[in-house]
């Protein structure tokens, strides 16, 4: 075992976790941040195809969420309007599909040009060299008068504050806590949906963006098929052509990624017609399978009642602070949600150091 000490040590390195390290920083304070992924981004997922990136998780931000149009400006991240002309599809069963003109559907949006994860990499670049620990899992946090020790498989460390910037329903069952979590705290947690955790996302990329050829807009809602929410997903001037799809993951249990990959191309195809049927690739990601982001027994009363809620707004035992999209006290579930969360994680610890 290596030990050392920090002021704030920050568990995951996605949008919040890298946003807490961020402004931490800039108040002068020693930050180290672990990370169980070989990656940063966390939900910020970007997979590279040919011709370009598609995003397997994070792919958009709104016009009226100021703090990641803040940041995308500060980092020189480049962005697009997302496509949401023409018309959109609706099957409202197995044997209607209907055609509505216009979009009646999607809002203006935007679009990373090198994908959701290029923000994070930014921010991860902005760490001083070994303050970022990738391939690390915390396995335990202990509280005492004198601070939090976290221990991973390789080392423990020592933190003044520590920022928990991973899904509340993750951290309370991947991570023994000493003391334990007050029963209302950990009773929240183990409610709190986990953003994506029980979604499939798969993105088709094509030669042409055949839909756009015919006036449709690759945007449609499905009460028949696997997949029920399909978008256009092709890059900045329409390159690469691509279109995703969401579908509940319960509808895959026990089917791999090519098995799922066929399930969205006949989607596809019934939807868009014959030319959506040979895409030149298929990524998959089922969120419910990944195990740093998902707990491996979720709760089956776990919803997004707890979004935001009061109880991960103080910090427990005076040293820990909650810090992900689903506790932000506002837009939960978004990237701002994952910013918001973050700054004010650490925006309270550096006010507690300054009124002690």
């Amino acid at each position: 075992m290596t030990s050392n000490k920090w002021d704030v040590i920050v568990v995951g390195a996605g949008i919040a976790g890298l946003t807490a390290a961020a402004v931490a920083r800039r108040a002068g304070k020693r930050v180290l941040v672990y990370e169980a992924r070989d990656r940063v981004g966390g939900r910020a997922r970007t997979h590279e195809v040919a011709d370009g990136v598609v995003d397997m998780g994070s792919t958009w931000f709104w016009p009226n969420e100021r703090l990641i149009a803040e940041l995308v400006e500060q980092h020189g991240v480049q962005t697009f309007d997302q496509y949401t002309a023409d018309d959109v599809l609706l099957e409202a069963s197995a044997t209607e599909i209907q055609r509505l003109a216009g979009n009646p559907i999607d809002t203006p949006a935007l679009r990373f040009t090198g994908g959701a994860q290029q923000l994070a990499r930014r921010l991860a670049d902005l760490l001083p060299s070994g303050t970022l620990q990738l391939n690390s899992t915390v396995l335990t946090v202990t509280v005492d008068d004198n601070g939090v020790a976290v221990e991973t498989e390789e080392s423990t460390s020592y933190g003044e504050r520590l920022v928990l910037a991973v899904p509340p329903a993750l951290a309370v069952e991947q991570i023994t806590f000493t003391p334990q979590l007050p029963a209302t705290v950990r009773g929240a947690a183990e409610r709190t949906m986990v953003w994506m955790g029980q979604v499939v996302k798969a993105v088709a990329v094509y030669d042409h963006a055949h839909w756009r050829s015919t006036g449709l807009a690759g945007t449609a809602v499905s009460y028949s098929g696997a997949f029920r929410e399909f978008h256009d997903h092709s890059g900045p001037v329409g390159i690469p052509p691509a279109i995703f799809g969401f579908a509940p993951s319960d509808r895959f249990t026990g089917c791999d990624s090519d098995e799922i990959a066929r399930v969205f191309r006949a989607d596809l195809t019934r939807l868009f017609g014959r030319s959506a049927a040979q895409p030149r690739d298929v990524q998959v990601v089922d969120w419910s399978r990944e195990v740093f982001t998902t707990p491996r027994r979720p709760s089956p009363r776990a919803s997004t009642a707890d979004y935001s809620s009061s109880v991960f707004q103080e910090p427990l035992f005076d040293k820990i602070h909650w810090a992900t999209t689903e506790t932000a006290t506002g837009f939960a579930g978004h990237l701002e949600g994952a910013i918001i969360a973050g700054a004010n994680a650490a925006n309270a610890i550096v006010t507690a150091w300054q009124r002690s």
